[in-house]
């Protein structure tokens, strides 16, 4: 009889045991079973079907070292539904801690580490089911690429959010505070009081940066239950919530729920909605054009900046707005905001629930659960509507994402302009050209950087550096409240999701692979139009000149570029070589 070795994951009958088929390599190996009860299975456990736990949890940083906490209660709901489980951990890296140095370099590679790992994994060690259980920035996205890549009957579980500091303290403020420190306007022992107080527990960052906002895309596409994402850390709604999520993975065995039945069109339109609501990070501009790639779905940056013209932003958090992640979850969260959304949301999207959108919507809204959740905000004195506004009265009529093109980015690049000053909506300036972080930001520092001018910072893409975020450099300009409402900032690196003001990430095609942000020098005039969502050089040496001529100059400049030479050694290296134009999302392309 013929075996095969797949990941086809209904369920088969023998006689009093259920055998799940990724069970089926018992029979080719039998060491299968002698190496699971080595590690304490029982003989009944070898029957039952496999869950993988996979997760981030490590000593690397707040979002990952609580993630023990939380697998317990996964755990627990696998083996209350009669399930053996397995842990499994990659552990990812902290941007925050990144920040400054080489370590920046791998931050966006290590989503394809992680990515990568889980699917190993997975495959090597066959399983019936996986939860995947992470916070941040890049482990999010990692494991919902996974999901998508593996096909199989999967489940998200979002590990919170930390809670804020005194005075409504977040850790995106402390870029800010750190010039302000550096210049001499804040004491040493003020700014050490506030580094103290900024992390006030383990989770993902306050705000909705990349962490907080690709939490709220995993619920948002259906991977992860509803009303899972954004929970406070430490409570017991967030270990419910893992609880119930590992009993939930044997119905999606039972009824054979693929990631593929969830991530549909459609899906995908509902995350994009949601992001816009919540003005998200740009970030997400990476990842979810790379989860779709694995599901099968076309999913254009474009796309975005149609859906942004249409749905406003709802969500009254930082950077965008004044309050905190868990201000959010206790507001209603991710349900509360779909149901003021419903007319813009496809409610008939299957989710991991086993059942639609709107038969979970109207399931969370009849438990009560928004309005529990509301009931907290009395302690911080607060009403639900403050935090996520009606539909009448937005924080902004547009999204927060705007994707510009022009003969500096012909395949485009992206800004967040919710918080933009209106001066800067239409900019021209002189170009200032800066071949990497460090200077622009000591520029910015020195206010060597003159008004209305455009810092050019390049060679940042996933080809030329890896793609680190400018994060230090856009916080010197932000701080800087002269600058910060007259010059802006242009890179085809990518941005913090804290990153605010007048920046415009994402150039492609890149510096590293001849675009055009690679001929741009000193003096040029660049025009930014966010309107009609343009970015051109329009002059030379400071003077306007037609756009023929501006072609004409840009051909003659190319012809002596030289591609540079990747001399990185080992996965750096290998990233470089092989990673996608930012605009597709960054991923390697092997």
């Amino acid at each position: 009889m013929e075996i095969y070795y797949r990941y086809e994951l209904q369920a088969i009958n023998l006689g009093r045991v259920t055998m799940y088929k990724s069970q089926k390599v018992r029979d080719i190996a039998p060491e299968v079973d002698a190496l699971r009860m080595g590690m304490g299975w029982s003989v009944e456990d070898t029957d039952k079907a496999h869950i993988i736990i996979e997760s981030t949890y490590g000593e690397s940083h707040p979002g990952s070292v609580g993630l023990d906490k939380i697998i317990q209660f996964v755990e627990k709901g696998v083996a209350a539904k009669g399930a053996k489980h397995s842990k499994f951990y990659t552990t990812d890296i902290c941007d925050g801690i990144a920040q400054g140095h080489e370590g920046m370099d791998y931050s966006l590679l290590s989503r394809e580490m992680i990515a990568n790992m889980v699917e190993i994994h997975a495959k090597a060690s066959p399983c019936d089911g996986i939860i995947c259980v992470s916070s941040c920035d890049k482990a999010v996205p990692a494991h919902l690429i996974a999901m998508a890549r593996l096909d199989m009957p999967s489940i998200f579980v979002p590990g919170g959010v930390m809670k804020e500091g005194p005075n409504h303290l977040t850790l995106e403020q402390i870029g800010t505070y750190n010039i302000k420190y550096k210049r001499g306007e804040i004491t040493k022992e003020e700014f050490n009081l506030l580094k103290q107080n900024a992390c006030a527990s383990c989770g993902a960052c306050q705000f909705m940066g990349t962490a907080c906002t690709m939490q709220v895309m995993s619920e948002a596409l259906g991977l992860s239950l509803l009303g899972s994402s954004v929970i406070p850390y430490g409570t017991n709604i967030l270990y419910n919530a893992a609880d119930a999520a590992g009993q939930q993975i044997i119905q999606l065995l039972e009824k054979n729920i693929k990631s593929s039945d969830i991530l549909t069109d459609s899906a995908f339109h509902n995350a994009l909605v949601i992001h816009s609501a919540i003005s998200g990070s740009t970030n997400a501009l990476l990842h979810l054009p790379v989860i779709a790639k694995e599901a099968g779905v076309n999913l254009s940056v474009d796309m975005f900046d149609k859906i942004q013209r249409n749905i406003p932003c709802l969500v009254n958090v930082r950077p965008t707005g004044n309050y905190s992640g868990e201000h959010f979850y206790y507001a209603g969260g991710v349900p509360a905001l779909m149901i003021k959304l419903f007319k813009h949301l496809d409610l008939e999207v299957l989710t991991v629930s086993g059942k639609t959108l709107r038969e979970s919507l109207e399931e969370y809204k009849e438990s009560n659960k928004i309005k529990t959740q509301q009931n907290f905000l009395m302690n911080y004195g607060l009403e639900p509507d403050e935090i996520i506004r009606p539909l009448n009265d937005p924080i902004t009529k547009h999204g927060a994402i705007a994707v510009l093109k022009g003969n500096i980015a012909p395949d485009g690049c992206v800004i967040k302009h919710t918080a933009l000053h209106k001066d800067m909506r239409f900019h021209t300036g002189k170009a200032r050209v800066f071949e990497n972080e460090l200077d622009a930001r000591n520029a910015i520092i020195d206010r060597d950087i003159k008004e209305g001018e455009v810092i050019v910072i390049r060679y940042a893409g996933p080809k030329g550096a890896g793609m680190p975020e400018m994060f230090y450099a856009t916080e010197s300009l932000v701080a800087d409240e002269v600058l910060t409402s007259t010059t802006a900032l242009i890179t085809d690196g990518r941005f913090s999701g804290a990153s605010r003001g007048p920046v415009i990430g994402h150039i492609s095609p890149e510096a590293a692979e001849g675009g055009p942000i690679a001929f741009v020098n000193d003096n040029d005039l660049i025009e930014i139009d966010i309107e009609n969502r343009g970015i051109n050089i329009v002059g030379i040496n400071g003077v306007k000149m037609t756009k023929e001529e501006i072609g004409k100059e840009l051909k003659e400049r190319k012809k002596l570029f030289k591609k540079p030479i990747i001399k990185d050694k080992g996965v750096l290296g290998l990233y470089k070589k092989t990673a996608a134009s930012a605009m597709e999302g960054g991923a390697m392309e092997i």
